[in-house]
């Protein structure tokens, strides 16, 4: 067997693994889909599972009815929005002094970021202290306490590190100031970091619902994820009706919760395709220094 041929094989092989992890992590997805857009004897006889049966798109006109829906998801678009902007400028901002050696008391500001990957307050010291801040009920209870993850802190620190230091100094003998090597160094180089912690950021905002289910009661407020969360919990899906002829045939609930995760899931997938570029060299963050 040659040369070629053995490495004909190892493609082969390698692209059908690859092919069928990607059907794996695909699978769940069009099971979903396909669950939203079937109607109901199928779904109760257990019939679905990656191809829509007996058509129907009844569950995703009730998610459309619904105005707090929509509210929702207005909410979630400016909320991970705002987000994303103030955690990325605090990282940025917090990242560059940590990255110089230079800098007095360093290794002590780096176990402090360290400790708090590990341990917190708790849940209820974090309530009382949003709550006596007067922040419930509040976008800023979803936006300060997560303002900075320490672990995309390290990656971006990491980052700065790998950039060559006679690129500062040679700014600084022109007299540019710290904030102009940033601005004008330092970030136009990090793009790729940049864009895949954005990414990162805006990710874990959109998915969150937890925090906004202990500081968020007023329905105003409401994430999309907090949403949907009661949708299911709550099983509002069985006071839900549709006219069939002349008889009353109960909404499943199943497919209306399948078209309500496609609903607060498809928005969050548009934003990979913009981010794609950089997103591949942004994963490998690390991995080699120049």
């Amino acid at each position: 067997m040659t040369i070629a041929t053995k490495n004909r094989i190892i493609d082969s092989v390698n692209f059908a693994l690859i092919l069928l992890i990607s059907f794996l992590c695909l699978a769940p997805f069009l099971h979903i889909l396909a669950i939203s857009l079937s109607s109901n004897n199928p779904i109760m006889s257990g019939k679905v599972l990656l191809w829509p049966i007996e058509v129907s798109f009844e569950a995703y006109s009730k998610v459309f009815e619904d105005q707090s829906m929509y509210r929702s998801m207005v909410f979630t678009v400016a909320l991970t929005l705002l987000y994303t902007l103030i955690s990325m400028a605090m990282t940025i901002a917090a990242a560059y002094p940590l990255m110089r050696t230079d800098l007095r008391g360093r290794k002590l500001f780096m176990f402090i970021i360290v400790v708090t990957m590990f341990f917190s307050g708790g849940i209820i010291p974090e309530y009382i202290l949003i709550k006596n801040l007067h922040l419930t009920n509040s976008m800023w209870s979803l936006i300060l306490p997560v303002m900075i993850n320490p672990f995309y802190l390290i990656i971006m620190i990491t980052f700065f590190q790998s950039i060559p230091r006679s690129l500062e100094e040679s700014a600084e003998m022109d007299g540019c100031s710290h904030i102009g090597t940033l601005s004008k160094i330092i970030v136009p180089l990090s793009l790729p970091v940049i864009a895949t912690l954005s990414l990162f950021y805006a990710v874990n905002r959109w998915n969150g619902f937890m925090d906004s289910l202990f500081y968020i009661t007023s329905p105003e407020y409401y994430p999309l994820q907090l949403k949907l969360y009661q949708l299911i919990v709550n099983n509002m899906a069985n006071d839900l009706l549709q006219m069939e002829g002349t008889r009353m045939v109960q909404l499943l609930p199943e497919s209306l919760k399948a078209a309500s995760v496609m609903f607060a899931t498809v928005p969050i997938l548009l934003v990979y395709p913009w981010l794609q570029r950089y997103f591949v060299s942004g994963i490998m963050l690390g991995a080699v220094k120049g």
